[in-house]
């Protein structure tokens, strides 16, 4: 006759048969897996307290960054040297447009009002013109 031992679970405290040789702690995974989330929450909870101060760390006085004429002038040559190698690298076509050009691009195009071909006059027979300072269509007398 086969005598059982029965063990109590550490997490749920019941009562259980071993299915195991060694000698278990849980009756089961989830009691096993419950028992480790328990166990991580309340390391979580320990390391949040207020941290033991040393009487050495009392007596040092924090280090504070000091702002020297050297490293702003290192600062300033890098971001030149960052801007002149973007403007040879980036070719004409690839660098955004100014005022300036837009102005030239404007008097190319014959001045400030451009005709619409594709849009009928309206019922006072004024022709569609695009602005192009406002960037919007227009109608005009011609």
């Amino acid at each position: 006759m086969k005598e059982t031992k029965y063990y109590t679970c550490e997490y749920c405290f019941k009562e259980y048969e071993p299915k195991r040789r060694r000698v278990q702690k849980y009756c089961s995974n989830s009691c096993r897996s419950s028992a480790f989330q328990l166990r991580k929450a309340s390391q979580k909870n320990k390391d949040k307290s207020l941290p033991s101060i040393k009487s050495s760390e009392i007596l040092q006085v924090p280090k504070t960054e000091k702002i020297s004429a050297a490293g702003v002038g290192n600062a300033a040559l890098g971001v030149l040297a960052v801007d002149a190698a973007k403007s040879l690298l980036t070719s004409r076509k690839n660098k955004p447009a100014t005022k300036g050009d837009i102005d030239l691009l404007i008097e190319k195009l014959g001045g400030r009002y451009h005709f619409v071909k594709n849009l009928q006059p309206n019922i006072y027979g004024d022709y569609p013109f695009y602005d192009l300072m406002e960037g919007k269509i227009v109608y005009l007398k011609t």
